[in-house]
């Protein structure tokens, strides 16, 4: 694993305030020779985050200049970058100005699994529409999850309706449509670069609530994140769910025939 900061190797005091202060954002993704899947809406992401917690973004150009720094000489590697500043701490909070960004390298991740069994619970993530590095209540209700016999958890809103997976989005079937939840969430890149490819796929789409007692009705469920394009849910708590090998399949072309986009420019 490679850490940069800036462009430079991270020093201990860098690492440090991160491990003591959880205030930043970040997204991660597979680069496959210095191309990446949705690298647009990575980006977007990062500068809409940074504006947001630190006031500034260091700039597309900026970012992809040390994306490209961090990944350059690789065939295939998983990349994180993450914004923070070491000047907003628990004490000192009100710190306006461009945040620092952090790239970490490591070898890609295998996906979640090929299927998965998930419980429910209600839960809403802190500032939902954040890619945010206070991960505290997903990994406990993981956790849970597990214990409890599950391979995962899926959260449940304030009004009963699906939003999101731990660290996933998850989709519906409905006949030959695809249904999103709407909910208060984190708008995932690869189920929008799933969404980019569906007209092409023969599947109509539609986001709308989804209660939870509607979802174990519906023909089908898959999860999508960057680790793991697609992957069936074959239950939610005790129901099951059969879902089409053939619709997936749809859905995994849907995701590849987006084309990789290029860091540096």
């Amino acid at each position: 694993m490679d850490i940069l900061i800036d462009g430079r190797p991270a020093t201990t005091e860098d690492l440090t305030h991160q491990a003591l202060v959880n205030y930043g954002a970040y997204t991660s993704f597979r680069v496959e020779r210095g191309a990446v899947r949705g690298l647009d809406l990575h980006l977007t992401r990062l500068e809409q985050a940074a504006v947001e917690l630190f006031g500034e973004s260091p700039g597309e150009a900026e970012l992809r200049r040390l994306m490209a720094l961090a990944v350059e000489g690789r065939d295939a590697c998983w990349l994180r970058v993450s914004l923070f500043s070491p000047e907003i701490g628990h004490r000192n909070p009100s710190f306006v100005g461009r945040p620092r960004v952090m790239t970490v390298v490591s070898p890609p991740p295998p996906p979640l699994a090929t299927s998965m069994r998930v419980t429910t619970v209600p839960h809403v993530r802190e500032t939902p529409h954040l890619k945010h590095v206070a991960t505290f209540g997903q990994t406990r209700a993981r956790r849970a999850a597990r214990a409890a016999g599950f391979d995962d958890v899926l959260f449940i809103d304030g009004q009963g309706c699906v939003s999101e997976g731990a660290t996933w989005n998850i989709g519906f079937i409905q006949g030959d449509r695809i249904v999103w939840p709407q909910a208060l969430m984190l708008a995932g890149v690869t189920q929008s670069l799933i969404q980019r490819g569906l007209e092409a796929a023969g599947l109509p789409s539609e986001i709308r609530p989804v209660p939870l007692d509607e979802a174990a009705t519906l023909d089908g469920a898959f999860l999508c994140n960057a680790a793991t394009p697609i992957c069936p849910i074959t239950a939610i708590g005790e129901i099951a769910i059969a879902t089409d090998p053939a619709v997936l399949s749809r859905l995994e072309r849907a995701w590849s025939s987006q084309p990789p986009q290029p860091v540096a420019v």
